[in-house]
């Protein structure tokens, strides 16, 4: 495109193959636009909306990507890494293809997006163990086989989930500048329309799940309603 800035290139030479190749910024952008506009959150709606309502003794199987029981959690994990791996190619080729970091807006919430992607990632490595009490490896007998990070909501559960909640929001709101930054560098009449309606289409979605009450606690969902477990006992007045 002429009216590109001139700090994007449209052409790259190859040297070990002696040739010069035409730069395709569309593919870029449609694939970030995928994964921050669409899969990211899908991911999020899906573990919000998804999770199982709350039984006497939650969710007994272990957790694992071939359980079906698991696959509000599963989408959401998948999601997540499928968008951080994609992304991290893209990132490599934008800066392969531009000789390096631009210092453009665009380029700073990408780089600021795809990091705290990345964060996210590593904190969804550090949320501890599982635990429960009806758990596939717990012993109704032996209260110590039913220890956990998220059963007894420990010090280090609490801490993932204050920042793996909040930060993802956050990530969201970089990734829609990075987003936007770059569809008025790049012109894309489609991409910048589909930018207003899929997430009108999603607060419409998010609205409506809300009003049916498909939210459900996470602790419940997985653990049971019962009182005796140690985070619905914390909670029992709320």
């Amino acid at each position: 495109m002429s009216d590109l800035p001139s700090h994007i290139p449209t052409e790259m030479y190859v040297g070990f193959l002696d040739m010069t190749i035409q730069i395709h910024w569309n593919y870029h952008a449609i694939l970030m636009f995928t994964l921050w506009m669409v899969l990211v959150p899908f991911s999020i709606l899906v573990m919000r909306f998804f999770k199982p309502k709350p039984s006497e003794f939650g969710l007994q199987s272990k957790i694992s990507y071939s359980n079906p029981q698991w696959w509000w959690f599963n989408v959401h994990r998948l999601g997540l890494y499928l968008t951080v791996f994609l992304s991290l190619g893209g990132v490599a080729v934008a800066l392969i293809v531009s000789g390096g970091f631009s210092g453009s807006v665009h380029s700073m919430f990408g780089m600021l997006t795809v990091a705290m992607g990345c964060l996210q990632v590593v904190s969804a490595w550090m949320r501890g163990t599982h635990g429960g009490k009806y758990y596939n490896n717990a012993d109704l007998n032996d209260p110590a086989s039913w220890r956990g990070d998220q059963y007894d909501h420990t010090p280090r559960r609490r801490m993932f989930e204050a920042y793996h909640k909040t930060s993802g929001y956050f990530t969201s709101f970089f990734a829609v500048g990075a987003v936007g930054s770059g569809l008025m560098q790049y012109s894309m009449p489609v991409l910048t329309g589909l930018m207003f309606i899929i997430p009108l289409a999603f607060l419409a979605t998010w609205i409506l799940l809300e009003f049916l009450g498909r939210w459900h606690d996470g602790y419940r969902a997985v653990h049971g309603y019962g009182m005796e477990h140690p985070r619905n006992k914390d909670r029992e007045f709320l």
